[in-house]
């Protein structure tokens, strides 16, 4: 028997850690952690690297990508995202390296943050404490304190905020005080419109995640909108404990559409969402559309969202709060509680169990 995602008392049954909370509490958030990093003592003659390179994992490690992908059209700086027990080998004293990790104790990103002690990068850590905390205070280096509590994914703006401040008071990209203001505007707006109090049959998350129960989902994405389509995969499998994927424009016309075809049963399991910008040029805009008629022949289903907003920043965020919603009313149509990741927490402790360094010798 389904669930009614109308009925109030379904929320407080099916979410007792109130993940949906802080759900609400994302364009407040933003403000919060954008305010905070505009404060924050940050060392000048860090402007002068020519490269980031940002540690992290999961939760901690999306705002990265977001931000990677914000800015590639003005910062002529790489930004890098690591997800690895590894250093890059390119890091030296012209990198700066921020070390992202909620919790302060992802042993990949403290092991790959031991290497960067050793080299002469500048360094940054973002965390609410842990072993990254105290190893960056016993060598004097910038902690940026996050002070709200969650689950790492449900803190998103800490992760994303600040760093779109830091690049901003370095120099690495303009003035974005403006698009800040507008984004937390069409967040707000937006949760008008999908938050729960809102009925299904005029609420587009609701509705999603209805078409999206007991069907794979895959969600397609393009230029800023391409690590959205990685977020909301991620929270698709945390928050609603369910398999998902994710791909990206252009190149998914270069392979994925060819792969339609077989085992023909699962054509009827999968469900492609795909997130559109305005912002987007036309001709991956076309791609939309062609893409769109070959999954139709395929008869596999599949709807787009379109971002909000007008600024890059808005639109991407748009997206990643409506995705949020979204995965959060298929755990409850799934009866599953979205806060728990106890497959996570039991990879962690069988980890722990072993005597294996995280170094090779």
């Amino acid at each position: 028997m389904g669930q009614n995602l109308d009925n109030p008392e379904l929320f407080k049954e099916g979410d007792p850690a109130g993940m949906l909370e802080h759900l609400h509490r994302m364009p407040g958030l933003c403000r919060e952690a954008w305010q905070q990093a505009l404060t924050f003592a940050l060392p000048p003659d860090y402007a002068g690297v020519d490269k980031v390179v940002i540690l992290g994992m999961g939760g901690s490690a999306i705002g990265g990508d977001l931000v990677s992908s914000l800015i590639a059209p003005e910062c002529r700086r790489p930004v890098i995202v690591s997800r690895s027990y590894e250093l890059p080998a390119f890091t030296d004293s012209k990198t700066l390296v921020i070390a992202s990790s909620y919790s302060g104790n992802t042993e990949e990103t403290l092991t790959a943050f031991q290497e960067a002690t050793k080299t002469g990068a500048r360094k940054l850590v973002m965390t609410t404490g842990g072993r990254l905390a105290a190893m960056a205070g016993e060598r004097g280096l910038p902690v940026f304190h996050i002070g709200y509590q969650a689950p790492p994914r449900a803190a998103l703006p800490y992760s994303l905020m600040p760093l779109i401040a830091f690049f901003q008071r370095l120099g690495f990209i303009s003035d974005k005080q403006a698009a800040v203001d507008e984004t937390i505007s069409a967040l707000d707006g937006l949760s008008l419109i999908i938050r729960e109090t809102v009925p299904q049959a005029g609420n587009p998350a609701k509705a999603l995640a209805a078409r999206l129960h007991n069907r794979l989902p895959v969600v397609y994405g393009a230029g800023i909108t391409a690590e959205v389509a990685r977020r909301w995969k991620t929270q698709l499998n945390e928050n609603a404990k369910a398999w998902a994927g994710y791909e990206v424009f252009p190149e998914l016309d270069h392979n994925a559409v060819v792969g339609y075809q077989f085992p023909e049963e699962l054509s009827r399991q999968m469900f492609v969402v795909m997130l559109r910008s305005a912002r987007l040029n036309r001709r991956l805009q076309l791609r939309y559309e062609i893409t769109g008629e070959l999954l139709t022949q395929a008869g596999v289903g599949h709807d787009i969202v379109d971002a909000r907003g007008e600024s890059p920043l808005a639109q991407m965020m748009s997206l990643v709060l409506f995705g949020d919603y979204v995965s959060y009313y298929l755990a409850l149509l799934y009866h599953t509680d979205p806060t728990p990741i106890a497959a996570i927490e039991l990879i962690k402790q069988e980890l722990q169990k072993k005597n294996i360094p995280t170094q090779q010798d």
